[in-house]
C-alpha cells in the first residue's frame, strides 16, 4: 500500500515499543528538538529546479502582538509543505521577520519611552529608562542612531517569541533559512533593486500632492489607505460673481477655504454653464478664481458646484492636475495651517481673516472659519450633520491630509496603461487558490490612480541609497543623484559620505547631502523571493527556487504585498514571482466579526496551544478552506484533540495485536484472504487517491475531511468487526490477513494524517518504524481489483443495528444474540454474506438470517439470550 523506505541508515525494521499510556502532553517540546537535531526539514541545496518546491513564506511583523491568526494561516501553509515533502519534493521553506518600518518604531517608542530627533548627537552609552514615562511629551529624546539600535534590540527579542510559537505549532520550516527585512542582506537587496529600478526608469522622484499622516509625519501610499466613517457636516456659504450674484457651495472642509483654487461643476449642469470660464471671489479671503467644468463634478451632490482646494482630498488632486490649477497649499506637514500669509491673499480683510487661522490645527481652523462666516452673515443655515468615509493611514488615528512634497515613486501601472495590462497578464501566470481571488488582484490594478509612492519620512527602515550634489549656493541638484557602487551596499546616506566626497563636505556648498528618507516597508517586503532566494548573491540557488512555487498570504494584503511583489518581479525578472498563490481568510470571533486588537477580541495563541495542544489547533486551522473567513471555534479544537488521542489509542490497539512493519502489504496481496480485509484496503486506496487529488488542488481541508471520515469508520466499524479474527479465533491464515490489513491501514493513515497532526503521527511512527513519518513517502493507491469499497460501510450499519437493539433492551453489548434478521437489497445482502463471519463474531450472534428485498437495510427480530442471573451468595 505504501513504500517504507526511510532514507536513513537505521535498521529496516524497528522493534515494537508501545507505551502503556500514550499521551499528547510533552510531544511538542520533545519532537521539535528531535526534528531540529536530526535536520528533518532541512533543504538540500544539491538539487535541481524540478526537484524543488519553494515557498515564499510571509514574514510576520514581529513587533506586533501574537494572535490566533498567525497559527491559522501559517498552519495552512505548513500542511501543504509537509505534503509536498512527502511526495518527494525538496521543500525550500524559509522564515523571515518583517522588522523594519513604522510598527517597530511605534513599539520601540512606547516600550522604551523614547522619541527620535535626528538633530540629537549619538550617545554610545545611552540606555533607556527602566520605566517609560506615561506621557509621550516626557519621553527621552534620542539620536537617530540610538533609536535604530533600540529598534534592532527589541526586534530580535520579539522574533524569539514568534520563533518559539511557530516551532511549538510544528511548522516544518528550515530554521537555517531565516532572514530579517532590516538585516544587511535584505537592505542590500532592497537598495540594489531600487537602483536597478532607477537605472531602468522604473523609479523616479517627483514633487507632487502626497497623502500625509500628520501624526507620524510621513507620506502614505494608496495601498495603505483605509476608509473610516467619520461624523462631519456640510457648511453652505457663497462665492461672489463680478456683479454680486451669490454662488453657493457646500463643503465639509471650510478650513481650506483659503486654499481654494477654483470652483468646478459638471459640464452638463445647465445651472452653472453660464459661469464656466468666468471668475468669482471667495468669501473672507477675497481671492479671485475661475469657474471650471469637469465630468467628475456631481450635479446632485450638495449645491452641484464644488470648491477645489489644494488639497482637500484625492478628487481635488485630480481636478488640480487635469484642469491645470494653481497650487495654493496652506496645510503644513504637522497638520497645522502654515503661519505665513500666502501670496495670493492680498487684501487687508483677507490677511486679517487668514491671521485668525494661521498655526491652528485643521479642527481649530474649521471652527475659526465658521465663526468668521457667521460673523459676516455668510453661513447659509445650520450645518447639515452627516457621516461620511474619510481616508486614514491604516495605522493612523487622524484623517490624512494631502500635502505637496518631493517623494520617490516606482512605476506600477497607475499612470501607464501598457504596464497596467502587463501586470494584469502577470496575474494569469499565477494560479490563485481559490481562483476567485484573482479578481481582487485585477480590480486593485484597474483602480490605481497613481504610481507607488515608496519613500517614507521615518527612521527605522532601508535608507534610500541616494545622495544629491550641492551647487555653489548649497542648493541640491535632484536631477543628478549620486548612486553607490554595488559592492558598497548596504549604505546609509544619512551617515555615510557620498562616493567621491568626505564627511566634511556634507551640507556644504559644492558638497553633498544624503537622502534622509527610508523605503516603504512594502518596498523591501515585495522582494522576499529575491531576498531569501539569493538574487544578486547566489544565482545558482536563485535558479533552483525561482519562480517560487507558492506564495501564501491573507486576502487583505493582495493589494499591498502580492501586487507589489508582482511589480518588482515584473521589472527585475520579467516574470511572475510564483506559480501559485494560496490566499487565506480572516479569523472571526464567535459573533462573526474580524478579530483585532482594537476590538478587544483577540485570542492569545500560547493559551490555546497550552490548553488543547498543537495538533488540535492545527486540526481547526486545516479544517478551513483557503479564502474562507473562519470562526474561532474551541469546539473544533476539542474535536481535533479527540482525534489525535484516538489516533494514539487506536494505534496502540493495532500494534498490541501483533501488527508489525513486516505486516504492511505492498504489491503482493496474497496474504489478504478475507473479503472484509480486501474491502478495507480497496476503500483505503480510494481515500489515498481522493486525498492526493485534493492536496494537488490545494484543497487540504478536503483531504483532511476524507481521511478523518475513513479513520472513524476504520476504528468504529472495522476494528470492532475483526477483533475475534485478530486474536486468532479463526485460525492463523485469517489472523495474518487481518493483521496485514490493520498494519497497512495504520501505515497509510499515519502518512495521510502527518501533514495535519505532525506530533501524534510522529509519536506513533516511532513505536514501530524507523526514521520520521515526515520523511516517509506519501502513500500510493494500490488497486485491489476484487475489493468492494462500500462493503465495510454496509456491514458496519448491520452491526450498529444489532447493537442498537441491545441498547434498547438495556442489556450489555456482550449479550448473546440467539437470532436476528437483516433485510436489504440483493447487493447489500451479498456484502453481508461476505462479511457474515466477522459480523456474527462482533455481535456475539449464533444465527443471522439475511433476506433480500427492495427497502433500506433493516435489522429486526433480534432474539437475545436471557440475562445471566446474579450468583447467589
Amino acid at each position: 500500500m505504501a513504500e517504507s523506505t526511510q532514507g536513513t541508515d537505521t535498521p529496516a525494521t524497528a522493534p515494537i515499543n508501545v507505551p502503556d499510556k500514550p499521551a499528547l502532553e510533552g510531544l511538542e517540546a520533545a519532537l521539535t528538538q528531535r526534528w531540529l537535531d536530526e535536520g528533518t526539514y532541512k533543504f538540500n541545496p544539491d538539487t535541481t529546479r524540478e526537484q524543488v518546491y519553494s515557498i515564499d513564506t510571509p514574514p510576520p511583523t514581529a513587533s506586533g502582538s501574537l494572535h490566533v491568526g498567525h497559527m491559522f494561516s501559517f498552519t495552512q501553509t505548513d500542511v501543504q509543505a509537509r505534503y509536498m515533502r512527502m511526495t518527494g519534493k525538496n521543500v525550500f521553506y524559509p522564515m523571515g521577520w518583517d522588522d523594519n518600518g513604522l510598527p517597530t518604531e511605534r513599539r520601540v517608542q512606547n516600550y522604551y519611552g523614547v522619541r527620535c530627533d535626528p538633530a540629537i548627537p549619538y550617545n554610545a552609552d545611552y540606555r533607556p529608562p527602566a520605566q517609560p514615562a506615561k506621557n509621550q511629551r516626557d519621553f527621552d529624546v534620542v539620536s537617530r542612531q540610538n533609536f535604530i539600535e533600540l529598534c534592532e534590540e527589541l526586534a530580535v527579542e520579539d522574533e524569539k517569541v514568534f520563533e518559539n510559537l511557530f516551532q511549538t505549532l510544528g511548522l516544518s520550516v528550515d530554521w537555517d533559512l531565516t532572514y530579517r527585512t532590516i538585516d544587511d542582506t535584505s537592505r542590500a537587496v532592497s537598495q540594489r533593486a531600487f537602483i536597478a529600478n532607477l537605472n531602468a526608469g522604473d523609479a523616479y522622484m517627483a514633487e507632487a500632492p502626497t497623502l500625509w499622516d500628520v501624526t507620524f509625519r510621513t507620506a502614505v501610499a494608496q495601498a495603505e489607505l483605509e476608509d473610516r466613517d467619520v461624523a462631519g457636516a456640510y457648511y453652505r456659504y457663497p462665492f461672489f460673481t463680478a456683479d454680486g450674484e451669490k454662488i453657493y457651495i457646500e463643503t465639509t472642509r471650510p478650513e481650506l477655504l483659503a486654499a481654494c483654487a477654483a470652483l468646478v461643476a459638471n459640464p452638463d449642469d445647465e445651472r452653472y454653464q453660464p459661469l464656466f470660464g468666468k471668475t468669482v471671489t471667495s468669501p473672507l479671503f477675497d481671492v479671485e478664481l475661475e469657474v471650471k467644468a469637469h465630468p467628475l463634478a456631481k450635479a446632485d451632490k450638495g449645491s452641484g458646484i464644488a470648491m477645489v482646494c489644494t488639497f482637500g482630498d484625492l478628487t481635488d488632486v485630480t481636478w488640480w492636475r487635469e484642469l491645470q490649477l494653481p497650487t495654493r497649499a496652506i496645510m503644513g506637514r504637522d497638520g497645522r495651517i502654515i503661519a505665513e500669509t500666502p501670496e495670493w491673499i492680498t487684501t487687508d480683510a483677507g490677511k486679517e481673516a487668514y491671521a485668525a487661522i494661521a498655526g491652528k490645527t485643521a479642527f481649530s481652523a474649521k471652527e475659526a472659519v465658521v465663526e468668521l462666516l457667521i460673523a459676516a452673515d455668510l453661513l447659509d443655515g445650520e450645518p447639515k450633520k452627516i457621516t461620511h468615509p474619510v481616508n486614514f493611514f491604516e495605522k493612523g488615528d487622524k484623517p490624512l491630509e494631502v500635502v505637496t512634497s518631493r517623494q520617490w515613486y516606482i512605476r506600477n501601472g497607475g499612470r501607464d496603461e501598457d504596464r497596467r495590462e502587463r501586470l494584469i497578464a502577470r496575474g494569469h501566470e499565477i494560479e490563485f487558490h481559490p481562483s476567485f481571488m484573482r479578481s481582487r488582484y485585477e480590480n486593485w490594478i484597474s483602480g490605481l490612480n497613481g504610481d507607488w509612492l515608496v519613500s517614507r519620512q521615518r527612521f527605522f527602515g532601508v535608507p534610500i541609497p541616494v545622495w544629491y550634489p550641492l551647487d555653489a549656493q548649497g542648493n541640491p541638484d535632484y536631477e543628478n543623484p549620486i548612486l553607490p557602487s554595488d559592492e558598497s551596499l548596504p549604505v546609509d546616506p544619512a551617515a555615510d559620505a557620498a562616493p567621491g566626497f568626505d564627511e566634511s563636505q556634507r551640507e556644504q556648498p559644492n558638497g553633498f547631502i544624503g537622502d534622509a528618507d527610508v523605503l516603504d516597508t512594502w518596498a523591501t517586503s515585495s522582494l522576499t523571493p529575491q531576498i531569501v532566494g539569493g538574487w544578486s548573491r547566489d544565482e545558482e540557488l536563485f535558479g533552483k527556487v525561482y519562480p517560487f512555487d507558492l506564495r501564501p498570504q491573507g486576502h487583505d494584503i493582495i493589494r499591498t504585498w502580492l501586487f507589489s511583489s508582482a511589480v518588482r518581479a515584473d521589472a527585475l525578472q520579467d516574470s511572475a514571482p510564483w506559480k501559485h498563490a494560496a490566499i487565506s481568510g480572516w479569523i472571526l470571533d464567535p459573533d462573526r466579526k474580524k478579530m483585532s486588537k482594537s476590538k478587544g477580541n483577540v485570542v492569545v495563541p500560547t493559551d490555546v496551544l497550552n490548553e488543547f495542544g498543537s495538533d488540535a489547533v492545527r486540526y481547526w486551522a486545516a479544517s478551513a478552506k483557503l479564502g474562507a473567513d473562519t470562526a474561532y471555534e474551541i469546539a473544533q479544537m476539542k474535536i481535533g484533540r479527540r482525534l489525535a488521542i484516538k489516533l494514539l489509542n487506536a494505534s496502540k490497539f493495532v500494534l498490541n495485536l501483533g501488527a508489525t512493519e513486516n505486516s504492511v502489504v505492498g504489491s503482493d496481496l496474497s496474504v489478504l484472504s478475507n473479503p472484509l480485509d480486501r474491502a478495507l484496503l480497496a476503500q483505503l486506496a480510494d481515500v489515498v487517491a481522493q486525498s492526493t487529488k485534493a492536496f494537488d488542488n490545494y484543497d487540504y481541508a478536503r483531504a483532511l475531511q476524507i481521511t478523518e471520515s475513513f479513520f472513524w469508520q476504520f476504528t468504529d466499524d472495522y476494528v470492532e468487526l475483526i477483533k475475534d479474527r485478530a486474536y486468532g479465533a479463526a485460525g492463523e491464515t485469517e489472523q495474518a490477513s487481518v493483521l496485514a490489513a490493520l498494519a497497512t491501514t495504520l501505515d497509510s493513515l499515519l502518512r495521510l494524517f502527518a501533514p495535519f497532526l505532525p506530533f501524534a503521527t510522529e509519536e506513533v511512527w516511532s513505536w514501530w518504524r524507523t526514521g520520521s513519518v515526515h520523511r516517509a513517502p506519501w502513500p500510493s493507491a494500490v488497486e485491489i481489483v476484487d475489493g468492494d469499497t462500500t462493503m465495510l460501510g454496509t456491514v458496519g450499519i448491520a452491526l450498529s443495528g444489532i447493537r442498537k437493539a441491545k441498547s434498547e433492551a438495556k442489556v450489555k453489548q456482550r449479550t448473546e444474540v440467539l437470532s436476528a434478521t437483516i433485510s436489504a437489497t440483493e447487493s447489500f445482502v451479498a456484502q453481508l454474506e461476505a462479511g457474515l463471519g466477522d459480523l456474527k463474531a462482533a455481535a456475539n450472534a449464533q444465527e443471522i438470517s439475511l433476506v433480500a428485498g427492495d427497502g433500506e437495510l433493516t435489522v429486526s427480530d433480534v432474539v437475545l439470550a436471557p440475562a445471566e442471573e446474579p450468583a447467589q451468595a
